[in-house]
């Protein structure tokens, strides 16, 4: 929320500069985001008349006039602005003075300048020169009753401050200026100016029909008749400051006056024309079917679950949220009706955001707004319009149906003073709840307090708590060191921390991405199969409507970010969340009945295999490279590969990822469809692990170094194609009993031709064989039958021979 200084200060004035103000708002709650000044600091400029106004005699668009600036002597000043006239007061930068800063951060200067022959001492100036708007449609014209020769900066107040707080939705009672005021008043003592609403006496007996056919929707409405409002004056310009410095431009006196008393006392009204209105106004929830136009031009259409206003033809507004464009007011309306309502805040709450806008009145009626002062706040309203408009207002109309209950809330002082961390007496507490207006009762040791209708806040004792703690100020808190000892939590040696996991990514040379949890409905329906994804009930953006349930396609959609921004290779890895259907998935602190949300890492390589260098010719990354990094992350545990089907991977250029023999991830080159879909230029590799399995490691153990050498034997033989690595290795591994230390493949053979020991569908793979027993030499009586031992069980199992 945003609002000038001299505004607050007009309704409670601490002692207290800007800064002291702008800390004690911050450190009561009042989260003060940014101070700016109202206008960019300029000097010289002063309240001037034009006095007289004749052509240029050399140019059609300027025109050369006499002003009067309060000297003793009229100031001759050529003007191109079109609105340069006799009589208007307007700002008048002298010979010497200084604008505001340009592009180039230095001050402009005036000096007594030459226009087409004729000189000018001075510069006529319009809002934008004094960079107080970009309105350089003419000169900022003043209102009549304008000092001449006062100084701009303190005719126009613009040594004001604006505020913009950033308010906790618990805050409602701050969204106003006057609600500021009022915390202010409670935080320093200093005196508040309450407001007084006297009643308007009413110039006739008119009243428009009125229904509230759903309390919970609407508690209390109120409104009233006014007839022969002019619509076409000028909303003064004191408003029009204000206003402008809440950040709401001026759109017409009527509007202005009702967003006026909105940002004044935090009660947004509706004003309708009456004259549109067919027979009467009924308050109800929508019904399926029924549209809308609103006053920003959308058409939306309602259902049972919105809330609107609606007479006996149409609907003609949203409640508690937009008004219709169908009985808006205009410069033609003359005959107005003025509405002031309290709607309960889960009947607003979420609305707007359905709709794909806010608005102010919403963001206020769905945090809750005092429904006791609908009637108080309409005749300042009246008044206001009255005043500016004129009029002849009629009769209030002032139904309640339903408020809010005020249900006490008890604070204990003992509780208090242990939450807080510091003694605090009954008496202090006594003195913060005098402070604030709040209404209360005490017993020995206890308070109970019974909530104003403006807080809609305090419900529990927890809330009290925390009022005192505000009002008597956080800093008072002393810096108490904790009473239990701060133990450090070691972790087990047996599993590594995502930090670390992170820093051995890096070492591979990838590099760290981090994505939304949602993502296009697209990629988990192509990429990951699932047909049923969870969806979001509130996306962010339409294309990122589902959660996702695997990692890769938002690596994917980072590598073509990547590649539109001409990145040779990429290195990607996320480590993320995942979300999966799970009806065994319970209720917890960190966790929603029937969603699983594990933790993957997922990684991405694209591009040549290293980075270009003239000792190593530039090849592609492939499947083999991945494989190794994956290695290389999990060792020193055994990895085993297994063909696999992955929705988005190759069918041929992809593996099931295995330790300890269970699945752990997945790994392989995109499908050459979906490379195609997504508009890549080759094929990335991608892989994606269960975080818990990459995380977990063996620890190690120590081993005396053997005393006795290792001894090595070769093995070729020949076997079909269809044998696999893994077949092989684990067969000879079994095999070989326990003087087998290790077997490693180091050559596959395929003749190019016709052999004589091998036929079409074989070929050779040899094995280095390592044997060791700790404790003796091994002899060749004890290491033959181990190599028998291993051919034989080759020709049972994988009908392999010896190669001659």
């Amino acid at each position: 929320m945003q609002f000038p200084e001299s505004w607050l200060r007009a309704f409670c004035n601490p002692a207290l500069n800007t800064q002291e103000l702008a800390e004690l708002l911050t450190m009561s709650g009042l989260e003060v985001e940014e101070l700016r000044p109202v206008a960019p600091p300029f000097r010289g400029i002063v309240v001037a008349e034009i006095v007289e106004a004749e052509q240029h005699p050399n140019a059609d668009k300027l025109r050369v006039c006499k002003v009067n600036a309060g000297g003793p002597e009229l100031l001759q000043i050529v003007c191109g602005a079109p609105n340069a006239r006799v009589g208007i007061k307007v700002p008048l930068a002298t010979v010497g003075a200084e604008l505001p800063p340009g592009e180039d951060g230095k001050p402009f200067k005036i000096n007594v300048g030459k226009l087409r022959g004729v000189e000018s001492f001075g510069m006529l100036c319009s809002a934008r020169e004094m960079k107080l708007s970009e309105d350089h449609g003419g000169l900022l014209e003043l209102t009549a009753d304008a000092v001449i020769g006062q100084n701009i900066r303190e005719h126009l107040n613009l040594d004001d401050t604006l505020f913009t707080l950033k308010l906790t939705p618990n805050l409602a009672h701050a969204l106003s200026v006057f609600g500021v005021a009022r915390e202010v008043s409670a935080l320093t003592g200093s005196p508040l100016l309450q407001p007084s609403f006297p009643p308007v006496v009413p110039a006739h007996d008119a009243k428009l029909p009125v229904t509230v056919q759903a309390s919970d929707l609407c508690g209390r409405f109120s409104g009233r008749i006014i007839r022969g409002v002019n619509t076409k004056v000028q909303t003064p310009a004191w408003m029009v400051a204000r206003l402008e410095r809440c950040g709401q431009r001026s759109v017409s006196p009527l509007v202005d006056i009702s967003n006026y008393v909105m940002f004044e006392y935090g009660r947004p009204s509706h004003i309708f024309d009456l004259d549109k209105i067919h027979d009467g106004l009924t308050v109800r929830w929508g019904k399926p079917g029924e549209s809308l136009k609103l006053l920003n031009g959308n058409t939306i259409t309602v259902d049972e679950k919105v809330g609107v206003i609606a007479d006996s033809q149409s609907v003609e507004s949203l409640a508690g949220i937009m008004g219709g464009d169908a009985t808006a007011v205009s410069d033609d309306t003359q005959n107005i009706y003025v509405e002031a309502a309290f709607w309960w805040p889960e009947a607003v709450s979420g609305r707007s955001r359905r709709y794909n806008f806010s608005t102010d009145a919403g963001h206020r009626f769905e945090r809750g707004v005092d429904p006791a002062l609908t009637v108080e706040h309409i005749e300042h309203i009246t008044q206001l319009i009255l005043d500016i408009c004129g009029g002849q207002a009629g009769p209030m109309d002032d139904q309640t149906l339903a408020l809010p209950e005020a249900k006490p809330v008890s604070l204990r002082v003992a509780r208090a003073a242990k939450v807080i961390g510091m003694p605090v007496t009954q008496q202090d507490c006594a003195e913060v709840f005098r402070r604030l207006g709040l209404s209360f009762t005490e017993a020995p040791g206890v308070l109970t307090v019974t909530p104003p209708s403006t807080r809609f806040d305090i419900k529990i004792e927890e809330d009290l708590i925390e009022e005192v703690i505000r009002v008597l100020g956080y800093p008072q808190l002393p810096n108490t060191p904790p009473v239990a000892p701060i133990q450090g939590k070691v972790g087990s040696e047996s599993r590594r921390s995502s930090h670390a996991l992170r820093h051995a990514m890096a070492d591979l040379g990838y590099f760290e991405t981090i994505n939304f949890s949602f993502v296009e409905e697209r990629w988990e329906t192509e990429l990951a199969g699932n047909a049923n994804p969870i969806r979001v009930l509130n996306p962010i953006a339409s294309p990122l409507s589902v959660m996702r349930s695997c990692l890769l396609g938002s690596l994917v959609n980072t590598l073509r970010y990547n590649l539109t921004r001409k990145a040779p290779r990429a290195r990607l890895f996320e480590l993320g969340r995942v979300f999966l259907r799970d009806a065994a998935a319970k209720t917890g602190d960190t966790s929603v009945a029937g969603i699983e949300q594990p933790m993957r890492l997922a990684g991405l390589a694209w591009g040549s295999a290293e980075q270009s260098q003239w000792s190593v010719r530039e090849r592609a990354v492939d499947f083999y490279d991945v494989k190794g990094d994956i290695e290389a992350l999990l060792a020193p545990r055994a990895v085993r590969f297994e063909p696999a089907i992955h929705p988005a991977l190759h069918p041929g250029r992809s593996a099931n990822i295995l330790v300890n023999g269970e699945v752990v991830g997945v790994l392989g080159e995109l499908h050459p469809k979906w490379r195609q879909g997504y508009e890549l230029p080759s094929a990335p590799v991608l892989f994606e692990l269960n975080l818990e399995a990459v995380l977990a490691r063996d620890l190690p153990a120590a081993v005396a170094l053997p005393r006795q050498q290792l001894v090595l034997r070769d093995l070729a033989v020949i076997v079909g194609e269809g044998v696999s690595h893994d077949a092989l290795i684990a067969t000879i591994t079994e095999a070989g009993g326990p003087l087998l230390r290790s077997a490693r493949l180091f050559d596959v053979y395929k003749p190019s031709s016709a052999s004589t020991d091998m036929v079409a569908g074989e070929r050779s793979m040899a094995v280095r064989l390592e044997l060791l027993d700790d404790e003796v030499t091994l002899t060749d009586e004890r290491i033959e039958p181990v190599i028998n031992a291993v051919v034989e069980a080759l020709r049972v199992k994988l009908n392999a021979r010896l190669r001659g």
